[in-house]
């Protein structure tokens, strides 16, 4: 068995530490997709489907069965694979379903990333400060310094690169016609974590609604929010083990 764990933007695979020691597992696989600290491939266009593309080869590589976890864009990029490639998993989790749902907008950063000159603007920002100041900000929603400044230090330019060139690509109604195959999905078991102070990602019924779609479990996580998987580890682990024991 191995845990794939898919992490999201502007982070690196530092998001999972307090997760991965929660679990307890020694068979964990950390993915960072390209530019998120990772090295941002010559030619790479960073759309939406290369990354579903670079998922879908980085699991083909493994040599046991997947349960497959993303957070966030890493979220999107779990969906986008098991609606195109149910078949490279043995589960799945994602935060991020609701993104799917028709009625879903993007929020307020996304938007201003999607707009040419606006987002450069932003990025220079957003990435912007000392580790230290990222670490700070970060804080207020609720991740553990600790955390923010491992993932503040693998910020650069290629990142705020790569969140231009992605959240381009997935601009509506992208994600809206993406959505139209979520019942795909349902071809192995699934769960969506709802974290019920994550603004980021839909309302809870645009979620559940999503969810129900694509034939997953949903688990509420109760006064969580966007970074939930480092607000409360050893809850969140505790939602995740149950989810897989009942896989059988």
């Amino acid at each position: 068995m191995a845990l794939v764990l898919v992490h999201g933007n502007p982070e690196t695979d530092a998001l999972w530490g307090p997760l991965v020691e929660a679990l307890g597992r020694d068979d964990v696989v950390r993915l960072s997709p390209p530019g998120f600290g990772a090295p941002l491939p010559e030619g790479f266009s960073a759309t939406y489907l290369a990354y579903r593309d670079w998922l879908e080869d980085r699991l083909e590589s493994i040599d046991a069965p997947v349960d497959l976890v993303g957070h966030d864009f890493g979220g999107i990029h779990v969906m986008h694979v098991v609606m195109h490639r149910p078949e490279l998993v043995r589960s799945w989790v994602s935060d991020v379903v609701g993104l799917f749902d028709p009625d879903y907008e993007w929020h307020e950063l996304a938007q201003v990333w999607q707009k040419p000159g606006e987002g450069e603007q932003l990025i220079e920002t957003f990435l912007g400060g000392t580790p230290e100041e990222q670490a700070a900000m970060y804080a207020t929603a609720g991740m553990p310094l600790e955390v923010g400044r491992s993932i503040a230090a693998g910020q650069g330019p290629e990142m705020g690169r790569a969140i231009l060139l992605l959240y381009r690509s997935a601009a509506q109604p992208a994600l809206k016609h993406a959505g139209r195959d979520l019942e795909k999905a349902a071809a192995r078991p699934g769960l969506s974590v709802l974290a019920t102070e994550d603004t980021y990602v839909g309302s809870a019924e645009m979620r559940r609604r999503a969810a129900d779609r694509a034939g997953a479990r949903t688990a509420v996580l109760d006064g969580l929010g966007h970074w939930w998987m480092v607000e409360d580890p050893v809850r969140s682990a505790a939602v995740l083990t149950e989810f897989w024991d009942q896989l059988g």
